[in-house]
């Protein structure tokens, strides 16, 4: 299966509202490695690494995010698959 590596942003009430630790396990769930962050702008920034399908149901994932947040923008970017990454993390 075809890996692939996307960056993606985060905006809403995401900080605050355990969506970092809501997208590892999601990640975690579905082998897609890499890092999370909380950004100064209240943005949510985020490494993914994994096959096509498990990295796009993470994606989908963030699109709502869990139950306290609102998510009102995602930007996704791909990027060269770099094969990085051997866990997901949340990064402080």
């Amino acid at each position: 299966m075809k890996q692939q590596r996307v960056h993606i942003l985060v905006s809403g009430k995401v900080q605050g509202v355990f969506f970092r630790q809501a997208l590892k396990v999601i990640a975690k769930n579905n082998n897609v490695v890499g890092w999370v962050r909380n950004l100064t702008d209240k943005r949510v920034e985020a490494i993914l690494e994994g096959d096509n399908k498990s990295v796009n149901l993470v994606i989908e994932w963030a699109r709502t995010g869990p139950a306290n947040s609102r998510v009102d923008n995602i930007e996704v970017s791909n990027e060269e698959f770099k094969n990085e990454f051997s866990t997901f993390e949340v990064l402080y």
